[in-house]
């Protein structure tokens, strides 16, 4: 009878640690990611659609996730199609090879006063990175916000068409290491 009660009080435990995991799924349609690429005689913005993704959360930390980035829907503002080809090609992310990048959420400082800390990899490429960016989290009627400012320095997958760490003379054809990612996600 007492391992019987024993048991039970353990399983019990288990599943209240278990329920209070929260797993969300990213609405893929109102999450906006947002890009933003500079060089020596100026800048390119677009966007990049999320394909899905899912993060755990508990006691206000993230405590994992997945997020799956379809690299096909890379758009620049301008329509520049000339420069979609380029950056579509190998010189950059190599499209057609990687249509997918992913970035796995290891875990999360607590979100405590609205924001926090979050660790991870990122693959572009087929090229793994450890990455830690600051996000802040809103909860609001529709599900829950996170906003984040996440820089990629591209030459840690690769990417390395005209960057100054590794070609010389240059000069303002240099494109610049590191691009940024605006992310406003979305899940429920």
């Amino acid at each position: 009878m007492k391992k019987a009660l024993l048991f039970l009080t353990i399983a019990g435990l288990f599943l209240v640690n278990v329920g209070a995991q929260n797993k969300l799924t990213a609405d893929t349609a109102a999450t906006k990611l947002l890009w933003l690429g500079e060089k020596v005689t100026g800048q390119h913005t677009g966007t990049i659609k999320l394909k899905s993704g899912w993060l755990s959360l508990q006691d206000n930390k993230i405590v994992s996730g997945e997020f799956l980035i379809d690299m096909t829907t890379l758009k620049e503002t301008e329509n520049n199609a000339m420069l979609m080809g380029h950056l579509k090609s190998d010189d950059f992310f190599g499209v057609v090879k990687f249509p997918v990048a992913k970035l796995v959420i290891s875990g999360s400082t607590p979100f405590d006063k609205g924001s926090g800390v979050v660790t991870g990899s990122l693959t572009i490429k087929d090229i793994t990175n450890p990455i830690e960016f600051k996000a802040t989290m809103q909860k609001k009627d529709e599900g829950t916000w996170f906003f984040a400012n996440i820089t990629v320095d591209r030459t840690k997958y690769n990417i390395r068409y005209g960057s100054g760490s590794f070609f010389d003379n240059l000069g303002d054809k240099t494109v610049y290491d590191e691009f940024k990612l605006k992310v406003n996600l979305l899940v429920k």
